[in-house]
Formats: C-alpha cells, structure tokens, sequence
C-alpha cells in the first residue's frame, strides 16, 4: 500500500510537532509546513489549532490558509480540523464579546459552553454518527481528550454531513464529517488508542 502523505499547516498555532507524530505512528509521510504548494500537493491536510478563534485566525490569514483550505476543498482533497482547526472552519466564532470571521466553509458560530466550569477539559465519550469513516471500529465507550471553552453548538449545514455529538453540561459537535471536510473537537493525538484509530481511519481514506 502507498505511504500516504499529509501536511501539518504552519500557522502559528497548534501542537504541530505531537500531531505530526501522531500521524506518523499510524504510518503517514507526514511534513509540517505553511507552503501553499506543498499543502494542495498533499493526500491530506491537517489544520491543527489551539488557544482563541481571533488570533488563530489571524495566524492563519496571514500564510492565506483559508485559501489553501478552499481550495483543498473545493477541489474535493480531504482536510481534518481538530481544536480550534475545528473551529475557525465556521462562519465565527464569538469569544469574550469579540465576533472574529472565521472560513465560512461551514455556517454558523462557535460559542462559550454554557457551563458552571470551563474550560471542558478530560476525557469524555461521544455519541458517534452512524457510518463514518472517524469513528470506524470504535466501541460506545471509546473515551477522548477535550480542552475548550467554545464549540459548535448548533449544525446549519449540509443535512448529508455525519454528526458526532458529545455532552459537556450542554450538547456540542465533537466531530463533523461533511465530504472531503472531516474535523474534530478533541485531540485526537492527545487520546491514546481511541485517537490514534480516528487517524488512521481518516488516513486510510484519503
């Protein structure tokens, strides 16, 4: 089987380096990189993210990687958010009174969880969305790393894209998968063996 390649985008935020080798682990060829060209070239792209929706979308803007994601996914090429690469993929994201744009691929906003403490932060199941491809071969119990304060509390998009909810005091989207566009709420490379399997499902389908 080809060695898959995927790109680790560069723009200031982000657990790059344990992303990088949480990817490699599940035996993709895995580069981290904010060029534009190596991004489009790549079987998959990984947008990481972590701290506020403003200043990751700053950082991101200024490599023109909402472009490079648009692009990606105008062409059908698969890209996988996780954390606030999660987030900045929708319309905004509304944090301590400030409405940042984000990259529209998805409407809608991210806002502060309604909850007694923040931020979520541990483990916590999810209830996964039947038939896709993340969650493939995990169990009901399969637990995951979650460290935020915002999320995705309503979907206004495409009714086809496979849902995966998780409850946090209230419910939010812990997963979206919505063609080439695949994105999740936790860290994946921070969840042991429950998220090395959503990468290396995510990898064997690109």
């Amino acid at each position: 089987m080809t060695t898959k390649s995927v790109v680790v985008l560069d723009y200031g935020s982000g657990n790059l380096r344990s992303a990088q080798r949480a990817l490699q682990r599940v035996g993709a060829d895995v580069e981290v990189t904010a060029d534009a060209g190596a991004a489009a070239a790549a079987d998959g792209l990984v947008v990481p993210g972590v701290g506020a929706f403003e200043a990751c979308m700053t950082g991101l803007r200024k490599i023109a990687g909402e472009k490079i994601i648009a692009d990606r996914v105008a062409a059908g090429r698969p890209v996988l958010g996780v954390c606030v690469g999660m987030q900045i993929l929708f319309a905004h994201g509304v944090e301590f009174g400030v409405d940042t744009i984000g990259c529209g691929q998805w409407p809608g906003a991210v806002t502060r969880l309604d909850a007694p403490v923040i931020p979520h932060m541990g483990w916590n199941v999810v209830n996964a969305a039947p038939g896709g491809v993340l969650f493939k071969g995990l169990g009901s119990d399969a637990r995951f790393y979650f460290v935020h304060s915002y999320a995705a509390q309503r979907w206004e998009g495409s009714p086809e894209a496979r849902l995966t909810w998780a409850t946090y005091q209230v419910p939010f989207l812990a997963a979206v998968e919505d063609g080439p566009l695949s994105a999740t709420q936790f860290h994946p490379e921070k969840s042991g063996d429950a998220g090395a399997e959503v990468l290396n499902n995510w990898v064997e389908g690109l």
